[in-house]
């Protein structure tokens, strides 16, 4: 069967052969209608079993459903294809299935092991979770996974997986609005509206660039606006090292290294775990034979834990820490001290790399029926999140001075 139709000149690589097939970019580039259109003409050609899927599908209308039906009548392969209400039949045997990744396990998802083909739609927000599990599954002689998205985070998992670090046998594209030949006027009205009201969201919206933050993050502009200040932030020994702590048991410990030169706060190094003790974390930073200051634990240090009938300030004060406790101040509060303090920390990129993680993963809660953003959400980057509100809340308490008032100097020994 011959079939004449028009491609972007870009997606000519999805007839080659290649283990892994991306596209990223931004709207209106074409390139998901472009990967329905070449998976319906493969289908063709061959017997194929083909997956779509994407991380969150609770009904077929979140899937790729629709716009393969759409492509089937654009095609002219009516008489072919046969459309079911979650599942798609060509007269050869080949075949269209819909599903979501999350709710997946290893063993459910080997159903889908002889598929010869996989199209993630939205990959953005499919998980590392979820890769771990879909990647082996498909392991059918030839077989491939396409990819296409439009880019949110550097550090998101499909991002880091095909983009940042990709695989062996990997085909890996940018493609815009520049690239599909079709792209119509009312796209271009739009484009032009965005560019001159929101031209920061632009750059990820139809240049398909990576977004500094989440839409939505607390601090969204501030780290927008950090970005030089994400860089090697090396210990200085002749700085006091302030060990600020978010307690957590169940939750995440979260604490922060931080060092203050001046106006400058320096976080040079960021620790999260759960389930580990005090004097676990104690022993722990003092194997790093630093030039500690002090302790900063929050409101609560002061709760006496009922299995121990000590607080966490008279454990870390008996553990030889030089303990003080964070005022009390509103989340509110905190956050528009942080907002303020943004413009003077320094972060090292690699030790700090899970704390800028949750800051630009840091957003409120959203109400669904009124669509207001409410309290900050409690979520995993919640704590790394806390943590820095509380460093921005004692910055003024962090001194390079001894706790008697007394400066220090360093030694110096000559020859």
């Amino acid at each position: 069967m011959q079939i004449e139709c028009e491609f972007p000149e870009k997606l000519e690589f999805l007839f080659q052969p290649a283990r892994y097939k991306v596209a990223r970019g931004g709207r209106g580039s074409g390139k998901s209608w472009g990967f329905a259109r070449a998976l319906l003409l493969l289908g063709v050609q061959n017997v194929e079993r083909i997956l779509c899927a994407r991380e969150l599908q609770k009904s077929i209308k979140q899937s790729v459903h629709q716009l393969l039906r759409d492509q089937i009548g654009a095609l002219g392969l009516s008489h072919f294809y046969q459309v079911y209400e979650s599942e798609i039949r060509g007269m050869n045997g080949t075949r269209f299935y819909f599903s979501g990744l999350s709710d997946q396990t290893a063993d459910s998802i080997k159903s889908f092991e002889g598929c010869t083909k996989v199209w993630i739609e939205e990959g953005q927000s499919v998980s590392d979770r979820s890769w771990s599990i879909l990647i082996p599954t498909i392991r059918t002689a030839g077989s491939e996974i396409w990819v296409t998205y439009n880019p949110e985070l550097e550090t998101d998992p499909t991002h880091q997986r095909f983009v940042t670090r990709p695989p062996h046998d990997c085909v890996s594209i940018l493609m815009n609005w520049r690239d599909n030949p079709w792209f119509p006027d009312v796209l271009e009205r739009e484009r032009q509206t965005c560019m001159q009201r929101e031209p920061e969201a632009y750059k990820n919206i139809w240049d398909g660039e990576c977004k500094p933050a989440v839409s939505g993050a607390i601090y969204y502009h501030e780290v927008a606006g950090a970005q030089g200040r994400i860089c090697h932030v090396p210990y200085d020994p002749m700085l006091k090292v302030h060990v600020v702590v978010d307690l957590g048991w169940n939750d995440a410990m979260a604490i922060s290294l931080v060092q203050r030169q001046s106006s400058e706060l320096r976080v040079i190094e960021y620790m999260e775990d759960s389930h580990q003790t005090l004097d676990y974390y104690s022993a722990l930073l003092k194997q790093k034979n630093m030039n500690w200051g002090k302790l900063f634990l929050p409101h609560d240090g002061r709760n006496k834990d009922f299995k121990t009938g000590k607080s966490a300030e008279e454990i870390m004060t008996a553990l030889g820490w030089d303990v003080a406790i964070t005022p009390s101040m509103s989340v509110e509060d905190g956050i528009r001290l942080t907002r303020m303090t943004f413009g003077r920390l320094w972060f090292d990129a690699d030790k700090t790399a899970r704390l800028i993680e949750c800051v630009k993963r840091y957003r409120r809660v959203i109400n669904q029926s009124t669509n207001e953003a409410g309290a900050p959400l409690h979520d995993e980057f919640s704590h790394g999140a806390d943590n820095l509100r509380y460093i921005c809340i004692n910055a003024e308490a962090m001194s390079n001075e001894e706790w008697g008032g007394k400066l220090t100097y360093p030694k110096f020994t000559y020859a």
